[in-house]
């Protein structure tokens, strides 16, 4: 089974679907080879705007599949996966087209930083979403949490951080994570929520998304994002990390 499916609709929306429900569509290195052809196709004239989201019902996305990640033991080698996802995430922050996180299902922790980079965010009712990597001893190692305080009161982003828990979509909305709540198709409540964007050209859209990355880049969020990566990295490699996730992954 493909672990992504990339579809591009009339209207100019295209859809980034992770396709790994059977691991609550958690990031491998499969999924970002789909991102980095997702956010190419992304850049073609016919595309309006780009969502991302997950197979099923039941996730968003996961985050990083620890299966997969765990063997990563030192401060480079946690580095080289970490920077090269958040150079993802910084490639859809900058991209010149709206973007929005489809939230189908849970988001938790690397979940919610794919989904912090989508300038918009729905979610499914029912849904629950939350930054839990304080409970693995580490941080947000992607550069959501740089990008939370750029996009929510900062008072609100640290919450989410520090508390490291859950949340329901009513709290995610009023915490302001989340832009509106949907029931049904996913995809059908994306379009919803797009179609007066998706009616105007691609070269109006381009050019009010332009003015928040020329705010964002005179912010500095691109060498922010890369110390917050820097730091995480540290922390991976430190005992209390590698004992959490062990301690997960033999009591899930």
């Amino acid at each position: 089974m493909n672990p992504y499916i990339i579809e591009e609709f009339e209207n100019g929306l295209l859809v980034f679907k992770i396709n790994r429900p059977e691991k609550r569509n958690a990031i491998s290195y499969e999924v970002m080879d789909g991102l980095e052809i997702a956010l190419q196709k992304a850049g073609e004239k016919s595309v309006k705007a780009l969502a991302i989201t997950g197979e099923g019902n039941q996730a968003f996305c996961s985050g990083g599949d620890l299966s997969s990640f765990h063997s990563l033991k030192t401060e480079d080698e946690a580095f080289g996966m970490l920077s090269r996802m958040a150079g993802l995430l910084k490639e859809i922050l900058f991209l010149p087209k709206p973007t929005i996180a489809i939230l189908n299902g849970a988001a938790v922790g690397g979940g919610c930083e794919l989904a912090a980079a989508c300038d918009y965010r729905i979610a499914n009712a029912g849904i629950k979403a939350g930054f839990i990597q304080g409970t693995l001893a580490i941080t947000t190692g992607w550069g959501g949490g740089s990008i939370i305080m750029e996009k929510m009161l900062p008072a609100n982003a640290m919450r989410m951080l520090m508390e490291a828990k859950l949340y329901s979509d009513e709290e995610l909305k009023e915490l302001g994570f989340i832009h509106s709540v949907f029931e049904g198709d996913p995809i059908e409540g994306c379009k919803s929520f797009l179609e007066r964007m998706l009616m105007l050209e691609s070269e109006v859209l381009e050019a009010y998304k332009s003015l928040l990355v020329k705010k964002w880049a005179a912010a500095g969020l691109e060498e922010r994002i890369d110390q917050e990566v820097r730091r995480c990295s540290v922390l991976w490699e430190g005992e209390a990390h590698h004992n959490k996730v062990d301690s997960f992954l033999n009591n899930p």
